[in-house]
């Protein structure tokens, strides 16, 4: 019996491979660079346009809940709980504790606390004149409050002028006051060094300092301020109306919980507490409403771009008939014609995809540098930038493709 003979596969040397098939697809990109060049602009504007908008959003939408946060995000207020009357009026059911500032500095996370309450002048006036003219036309005084020393840090304040009564002033109960800015100019006092006066409720009053800013409490501007025992001594200042922490950002939650605790062992729930969420729900609706409005831009140009792409993928696709119709007739198959055009689609896409997203990007750092912002990018936008334009290419060239791969050879030489 004899031995059957070894059979080797030799492989076919005519056969179509992966290898060759993005050769092809890739030999004829760089034939016509201007054709080239203007086949990508599309594709190059809309996805740097879509990544650049994203780029931009993000980092706006950082800058603006960085702004919010510097002041909404480090503080809480602490107020006394209240209740509606039958009447219909509020009144307030807890007091806060005169020395409520004190207690709640000691808590971690805690940079500078004030307590502050505005004081009922009744028919009591605020003037820079020591005699009253009772010929002189009615005017309102502007707001009075007492506060602790920590006000103005508390507050987000900033003196223009002089300088802020301290602890010292508050224990003697001094006689001092600072002014806002506009309350300064209703009175008619711009300077201190001249040490000038003013009459509350016929009582004389150094004026100390005089401040320009309060980002926390703005209506402060509009106001005149003494020490909270002053108030307490001379005016009968009855109750505070609010305690000003200052916090480290990231602290709200634990401050809100522990001051109450601090405040009021045995009834921690009669103060309303503000502390700031742990997140800021500003950004987010900002980069949402920016998102909506500059994507929409991005998605037009980049609709353009396919276009473009497949309006270029249409006309190699005339102009190469005779040579398709040849590499018909000599075995290629639709499936491998169409699976060229495709590839060179995907290939421009992905070309332009990646110009763009860099596009994007650099246009991003390159404004918030400019600006002095810290530019926010998501790596997932840049590479998804690039993905997406070989997706685009994708689909323009999917219908250049398929009637690439319908062309029949005899037809195709007979053209050519």
């Amino acid at each position: 019996m004899s031995a059957s003979p070894l059979v080797t596969k030799v492989p076919r040397a005519d056969r179509f491979t992966m290898g060759d098939l993005l050769a092809e697809a890739t030999a004829d990109i760089g034939t016509r660079p201007a054709r080239l060049v203007m086949t990508v602009l599309g594709t190059v504007l809309g996805i740097g346009a879509l990544v650049a908008t994203l780029g931009f959003a993000q980092t706006t939408a950082g800058q603006i809940a960085r702004q919010f946060d510097a002041v909404a995000a480090t503080q809480v207020v602490i107020a006394p709980s209240s209740a509606q009357t039958a009447s219909g009026t509020s009144v307030a059911t807890s007091r806060l504790p005169w020395d409520a500032a004190d207690r709640v500095a000691l808590l971690v996370g805690v940079d500078s606390a004030a307590l502050i309450g505005e004081v009922d002048l009744g028919t009591e006036t605020i003037t820079a004149v020591p005699v009253n003219d009772p010929s002189a036309p009615a005017v309102a005084p502007p707001p009075l409050f007492g506060a602790t020393a920590d006000l103005l840090e508390a507050a987000g304040g900033r003196l223009a002028t002089g300088r802020m009564f301290d602890t010292g002033h508050n224990a003697r109960a001094d006689r001092v006051a600072v002014l806002g800015e506009r309350a300064a100019e209703r009175l008619g006092i711009n300077r201190v060094d001249s040490q000038p006066s003013i009459f509350i409720a016929g009582l004389a009053y150094a004026v100390i300092g005089i401040f320009d800013e309060a980002e926390r409490r703005a209506d402060l501007l509009d106001a005149v301020v003494v020490p909270m025992s002053t108030a307490r001594a001379d005016i009968a200042l009855g109750a505070a109306e609010e305690l000003l922490i200052r916090i480290a950002p990231g602290a709200g939650q634990q401050v809100a919980e522990q001051a109450v605790v601090a405040l009021a062992p045995d009834a921690p729930d009669s103060f309303d507490v503000s502390a700031p969420s742990s997140r800021s729900e500003l950004g987010d609706s900002v980069q949402a409403d920016v998102n909506i409005v500059f994507l929409i831009l991005g998605g037009i140009v980049l609709l353009a771009g396919g276009l473009g792409i497949a309006n270029v993928t249409m006309l190699t696709v005339m102009e190469r008939t005779p040579e398709i119709g040849l590499r018909r007739a000599l075995g290629s198959t639709g499936r491998q014609i169409a699976g060229q055009f495709i590839i060179e689609s995907i290939v421009i896409g992905l070309l332009g995809g990646l110009i763009g997203a860099s596009i994007g990007v650099i246009a991003v750092v390159g404004v918030s540098l400019a600006q002095q912002w810290t530019p926010i990018v998501d790596p997932l936008v840049a590479i998804g930038g690039a993905l997406l334009g070989a997706v685009v290419g994708l689909v323009a060239g999917g219908i250049p493709a398929r009637r690439a791969a319908r062309i029949e050879p005899v037809s195709a030489l007979r053209a050519g």
